[in-house]
């Protein structure tokens, strides 16, 4: 199985947090349609086997009409052999999603929402200059819930000045409208935003590791509570309701990315397109892929192993890791993994190494400590 993402590099306005690559400019929307189906007819060959998946990511691909979004999934069938029943996902922002246009997208092939509402508080809002605002967020999934069961929803937390009660107020709200899947992640700073420039200026007070840790102590608390499974580090869900595109992901399934900035992986290489509207629509119609590609070593294949499966509800698989990588690698894995064990932040029963409650928030730290920095003679 495998998946295909597109990417919608069009937005209304920029997010002050967003380093993604997208353009507020529209006046290329029919070029760039064009190019992504070119596109998708150039690669038709490095997907073996069938799609599961289809994500619509960005960017903000609600910019698209129904009609626009189902040009672009019938030009993926046309070209890849899809699976009967494919998970079909496009992310949405609160503003676009008028009942009307829920409406025919419930009657496209789409049949999951995944809604950028990051917080059910206007101040919030407004500090990460996001379109939609506090009634919004709301409404547009109370609307959602009459078309589509498959919704899940963006939460931002760690963000300056939001205290404990507001972020559980925003658990609860989501908790509430009885929403089968939450996609949390901290707040960042990454370089050359907005918000990084406003934190030096001292327009915005900085990002406190430790207030985000508290809200993600919460935040998995609250959901476990209310029958969610933290199936990957950020992700949480009803039973049956985990995302198959996230899954594939996490379990180093292929996927092939389309459009500018829109990164690939055939578990081999990586692959990425260049992020820039213009060249990559130039290059598309003179039947040229404008696209970058890495090899992977074996050490690369092992750390990312690592990475990914540490996120996830099931750890890393030690059987697994002596399979594909070789019994040196499994001994490794262990030998890094016995401080974080004895500290608690590591369990390792039933071959499997796994994240604890306790070390959750330092997934990625941890992660990086059981990297594999020289390749084993």
């Amino acid at each position: 199985m495998s998946g295909i993402y597109i990417h919608i590099p069009f937005c209304k306005q920029a997010c002050h947090y967003c380093d993604f690559h997208f353009s507020t400019s529209l006046k290329k929307k029919e070029e760039l349609l064009a190019a992504l189906v070119q596109e998708i007819q150039l690669r038709k060959e490095e997907l073996i086997g069938t799609v599961d998946t289809i994500y619509f990511g960005g960017g903000t691909p609600s910019l698209l009409t129904a009609l626009e979004l189902k040009f672009l999934i019938d030009a993926v069938y046309a070209n890849f052999n899809v699976t009967e029943a494919p998970e079909i996902t496009l992310e949405a922002n609160p503003d676009d999603l008028t009942e009307t246009l829920i409406h025919q997208l419930s009657n496209s092939p789409i049949n999951r929402l995944s809604i950028g509402v990051q917080s059910f508080f206007e101040e919030d809002l407004q500090l990460m200059n996001r379109a939609h605002n506090a009634k919004e967020a709301e409404q547009c999934i109370k609307l959602a819930k009459k078309y589509f069961s498959n919704i899940s929803i963006d939460l931002i937390y760690g963000i300056p000045e939001m205290t404990n009660k507001r972020w559980l107020a925003n658990i609860e709200k989501a908790l509430e409208l009885d929403i089968p899947h939450l996609s949390c992640y901290a707040l960042t700073v990454e370089p050359k935003t907005a918000l990084e420039k406003f934190i030096k200026k001292g327009i915005v007070p900085p990002v406190e590791d430790d207030v985000a840790q508290e809200h993600h102590t919460l935040l998995v608390a609250k959901t476990e509570a209310a029958g969610y499974r933290n199936y990957e580090f950020s992700n949480f869900s009803k039973p049956g309701w985990e995302s198959r595109n996230n899954t594939a992901y996490w379990q180093g399934k292929p996927y092939l990315g389309i459009g500018p900035s829109a990164h690939s992986y055939n578990g081999q290489q990586r692959s990425w397109n260049v992020a820039n509207n213009t060249v990559y629509i130039r290059n598309i119609e003179a039947g040229e892929l404008p696209i970058e590609r890495e090899s992977l070593s074996v050490k690369d294949k092992y750390n990312e192993y690592v990475m990914t499966r540490l996120r996830t509800a099931d750890g890393i698989s030690v059987q697994e890791i002596s399979v594909v990588f070789g019994t040196t690698y499994a001994t490794y894995l262990l030998q890094q993994a016995t401080q974080h064990i004895a500290s608690e932040l590591l369990q390792h029963e039933n071959e499997r190494l796994i994240i604890t409650k306790k070390g959750k928030f330092l997934t990625d730290g941890i992660a990086s400590d059981l990297f594999l920095l020289e390749l084993q003679r």
